[in-house]
């Protein structure tokens, strides 16, 4: 890592409210991005990426739930690297995620470029995606039955990628994924047994945009994860 890597790791970092460098030795080797990739064949890569576009177009201009009648613009399908060790899973397309397709694109998808950043990795080392795909309502919470019409298409994402670690973001996600009613503040720091991954539950980073105290308990998280991810 040179000195502008350095400088911008360490400004990342701090971005995540935290005060100098570590000493655990886990962060004095070198995070170039690649280390936490597991090599694949092009041949496993063209038949993953052949699969998620299977499970896309089986999606198309879905219409099986009642949002596609309410406002929403186009299915938001998830984005990033097929064959990434770390998904990320969110709540529910915003929107600017409803306007460019894409997940996490508004403030709190830049803040989530800079969390992820933060353990030396890039945001096309990882997968993104939501609970839900299509946008609800002035961005209210996705209803029952939408989680239920929609989940099925995030489980199959799951298992065409086979992610090593999935970080759920915020309390939303959590909840959905892990069957519970517990809040976010008793579901992090822990972590779960999911489809073959563990499952890291942390605040959303829009939570952390109107509470820039919690992203110390964030950057925990991450270390967390960087952890696993090294196993």
């Amino acid at each position: 890592m040179d000195r502008h890597q350095l400088a911008e790791h360490l400004r990342f970092a701090a971005e995540l409210g935290v005060a100098g460098v570590s000493r655990d030795p886990l962060w004095r080797q070198k995070g170039d991005g690649t280390h936490f990739q597991t090599a694949e064949s092009g041949a496993e890569a063209s038949n993953t990426n052949d699969a998620l576009a299977g499970v896309k177009a089986f999606i198309g201009e879905c219409t099986r739930c009642k949002l596609h009648r309410l406002g929403r613009t186009q299915v938001v399908f998830g984005t990033g690297n097929p064959s990434a060790d770390l998904m990320f899973v969110g709540e529910a397309p915003g929107a600017d995620e409803d306007e460019q397709g894409m997940p996490f694109v508004g403030k709190s998808g830049q803040l989530l470029t800079k969390i992820i950043e933060a353990i030396d990795l890039k945001r096309e080392d990882v997968y993104i995606a939501n609970v839900i795909k299509c946008r609800p309502p002035l961005n209210r919470n996705p209803e029952p039955d939408e989680i239920e019409t929609c989940e099925p298409f995030l489980f199959q994402q799951i298992d065409v990628i086979k992610p090593t670690v999935i970080v759920a973001l915020g309390t939303f996600a959590a909840r959905a994924l892990l069957r519970t009613l517990e809040p976010i503040s008793r579901l992090r720091g822990r972590v779960f047994e999911y489809r073959g991954a563990k499952l890291i539950p942390t605040f959303h980073p829009a939570y952390l945009l109107r509470n820039p105290s919690s992203k110390r308990e964030v950057w925990e998280d991450m270390k967390l994860v960087r952890s696993l991810l090294q196993k």
